[in-house]
């Protein structure tokens, strides 16, 4: 017998609380790691935070700078991505670290340190981060929809809003289920570009080449470091290691900082790799043949068929940014929870968090693609990836004071030498972000 749809009764039903997996005060200390245990058994334990942060540097923004870098210039820019990604490793080892020492997220620990004021300013540019990054995730699902379904963009865009429904899906879950999804979703994103490089095999001289320095596009590489290191990943990596039981005695903790570290250190290269492939691609496919001016991702879509010879390779790219899209919607989602709570103190029901995030993204992604045409999506995305750059100094500093106060890290606190390195990839992240702002302004 069908029953009448009511609204109301259907709002009624949907959950009222912040609930697990996505809320990190509801999955603190949620995964065991026995000292009993085998090494090799507890770093699968530990194993996992690093994986959700990786998922951030693959997302849709780092495909349009690397597949810009890539047909533009070939590999030659190829060293700022492992630059960038040696940078994250860094950074976010620090986040983990202090995550592991105090028991609270980097959002948390402003909150008790920093005024009210400043405390909402950090809140505010975390959020515009979020939503940045969220803005390339819908441009990119939007354009996986329309290559894979053949819909008009503009749908795709309407389309994304649907990955509520699977927020709400996974309401109740375990943590360790969530990271479960995630890496099938990242090996579904490796294994298609291993596939893509394999039908469009790039040259080994030309990769090593593009290993060596040189500034020949800083705008594009100050977007490529935008695209790889993301501020809001500094909040969500300090929070969602709490899911491992941690020991509060000096040795369990450095042990828990090993494993963490290890972690951290392979996802981190595994997004590397895939970056470097995303890069290396477009330097093979397109600016191998003489296609130098493919600054989209749909303009790549369509030309890899005719250059590898076949569509298979168009099919799996379509596939992979899919993928990429939807692991970023869920790491989007924790670490929304983990700056509302941490810097307000503020709970509210995962699906709102996304609903509300997912919305501010889907406006101006859809008056982006009406006004400025469909082929703008690259422009759109790359653009995005130098807001998120824009933000990184306000993420990197509070970070960088609380693991170097000794009060605060006791024998955990940044040596001398991490001190020298991070503070150096402040000044540097900081001064290419003021050059880009005069340089914009100025024309």
């Amino acid at each position: 017998m069908l029953t009448s749809f009511s609204l109301p009764a259907l709002l009624d039903r949907l959950p009222k609380t912040a609930t697990a997996p996505f809320c990190p005060a509801e999955v603190r200390g949620a995964v065991a790691v026995p000292d009993g245990l085998p090494a090799w058994k507890r770093m699968l334990r530990v194993a996992g935070p690093g994986l959700l942060v990786s998922v951030g540097y693959m997302d849709p923004g780092n495909w349009a700078t690397d597949i810009e870098a890539g047909s533009r210039y070939g590999t030659s820019l190829l060293f700022v991505v492992v630059l960038s990604s040696l940078a994250a490793i860094v950074l976010q080892t620090l986040s983990m670290r202090l995550g592991l020492v105090t028991g609270k997220d980097l959002a948390r620990m402003s909150r008790e340190r920093f005024g009210p004021r400043t405390v909402k300013v950090q809140w505010l540019l975390a959020e515009l981060a979020i939503i940045a990054c969220d803005i390339a995730e819908v441009l990119g699902s939007a354009l996986a929809f329309k290559l894979l379904l053949g819909i008009p963009l503009w749908a795709g865009v309407l389309l994304t809003a649907l990955d509520t429904v699977i927020v709400l899906g996974l309401k109740g879950k375990g943590f360790r289920q969530l990271e479960a999804i995630i890496l099938g979703l990242i090996s579904t994103v490796g294994i298609c570009f291993l596939v893509q490089l394999i039908l469009a095999p790039p040259n080994a001289g030309d990769v090593a080449r593009g290993l060596v320095p040189s500034l020949d596009a800083l705008y594009l590489a100050i977007g490529i470091l935008g695209a790889t290191i993301m501020p809001h990943n500094l909040y969500l990596h300090s929070a969602i290691v709490q899911t491992r039981v941690t020991p509060a005695d000096e040795p369990g903790k450095r042990a828990a900082i090993r494993l963490s570290t290890i972690d951290t250190v392979v996802s981190l290269v595994l997004a590397l790799f895939i970056n470097a492939a995303i890069l290396v691609l477009a330097a093979s496919a397109f600016h191998g043949t003489g296609l130098t001016e493919v600054a989209g991702i749909e303009e790549a879509h369509k030309l890899l068929a005719p250059v590898t010879g076949g569509v298979l390779a168009g099919v799996l790219f379509a596939i992979a940014l899919f993928a990429s899209g939807q692991s970023s919607t869920f790491t989007g989602t924790i670490a929304g929870q983990v700056i509302l709570e941490g810097f307000l103190d503020l709970k509210i029901p995962c699906w709102q968090r996304r609903l509300i995030t997912r919305g501010l993204a889907i406006v101006p992604a859809l008056i982006g693609v009406l006004t400025l045409g469909e082929h703008s999506v690259g422009k759109l995305l790359v653009l995005t990836q130098v807001v998120l750059s824009a933000q990184l100094p306000f993420a990197i500093w509070p970070l960088l004071r609380f693991t170097d106060d000794k009060a605060l890290m006791g024998p955990f606190a940044n040596g001398w030498i991490t001190r020298i390195v991070a503070w150096f990839l402040f000044v540097v992240i900081s001064a290419a972000n003021v050059w880009l702002v005069v340089s914009t302004f100025s024309g």
